[in-house]
């Protein structure tokens, strides 16, 4: 288990925080719509440029925690699957010249 993954686990140990995988994703869902959330307020809404703030930070670790979390609960080594996501995103730049996972339709 890498680094950050031990630290969280060794953290939820500490302090008898295991959950299940349920639980854990609607802890990480919960967490993520405090990140848009915060996002709203730092931009008024959409009515001024974005901005973060310390608030968005903290938030965003907040879901790093839940994220590694349901990681570390689900047995996924989170470096191995960034390094496959990123192989993934490379392989389709380099065959459609974009990431994304359909095709923008109006380069078909």
């Amino acid at each position: 288990m890498k680094t950050f993954q031990r630290r969280v686990a060794d953290f939820v140990d500490e302090h008898k925080l295991d959950a299940d995988v349920a639980h854990r994703l609607l802890d990480a869902m919960s967490e993520f719509g405090e990140v848009a959330k915060e996002a709203l307020k730092a931009s008024r809404y959409g009515s001024t440029t974005f901005s973060p703030t310390r608030d968005w930070a903290d938030e965003l670790g907040d879901l790093l925690f839940s994220v590694i979390c349901v990681a570390n609960k689900t047995g996924v080594d989170l470096e191995d699957a960034l390094d496959r996501a990123l192989k993934k995103y490379e392989e389709r730049i380099r065959q459609r010249g974009e990431a994304a996972s359909y095709p923008d339709p109006t380069k078909v």
